[in-house]
């Protein structure tokens, strides 16, 4: 099942997601569904605050960058209850959209590695250090569970430059290729 995406201004997003128990319902189901949602919206993460719920939970899949970079051959990961325990390096610039921002693509600087700490779909506990695009990856789904969004990372000068657009997700006047949901 393909879910609507939730946009900017939605509340949902601004809110610091729940943990997971294992006796949550259904959720096997939920993150093949959230894996569906982003394979149709072509992202390479998603995270459960996006479709509008509340929860510590993000998937992320890289595979399709594969051909270019070999290390993601694998790279299909379910994140649950998750929590950064260290940040690292040197601060990185790149190019980050976010589903929850169609037409909308800023830099951003972030650390180029992690720790990481989550329960996989098994419920079980994992450790992982991570640099360069997986580790922005990781922190840019990470951020929504937060609460907080890439658009918060960027300069005051490049917000005010793309107020109109963020205007305009606001007032539901955005498109996008995938199903979304506005405020």
């Amino acid at each position: 099942m393909i879910y609507p995406i939730f946009v900017y201004g939605n509340p949902v997003l601004r809110k610091v997601a729940e943990d997971i128990t294992p006796d949550y319902p259904n959720l096997p189901e939920l993150i093949n569904n959230m894996f569906e949602t982003m394979h149709n919206a072509e992202g390479v993460g998603l995270a459960a605050p996006q479709i509008g719920l509340p929860l510590r939970l993000f998937v992320i899949d890289l595979r399709a960058l594969s051909e270019d970079k070999p290390e993601y051959k694998d790279c299909k990961k379910v994140l649950i209850n998750a929590h950064i325990t260290e940040a690292f390096g040197e601060e990185v610039k790149d190019e980050e959209g976010c589903l929850s921002f169609p037409g909308i693509r800023e830099t951003v600087s972030r650390k180029n590695g992690i720790k990481i700490s989550y329960l996989d779909e098994n419920f079980q506990p994992k450790e992982e250090t991570c640099e360069g695009y997986i580790a922005r990856v990781i922190q840019h789904e990470y951020d929504h569970i937060e609460g907080s969004m890439f658009v918060d990372k960027i300069s005051p000068i490049r917000r005010q430059l793309i107020k109109s657009k963020l205007t305009s997700i606001l007032k539901g006047k955005t498109t996008a290729k995938y199903k979304i949901k506005t405020a």
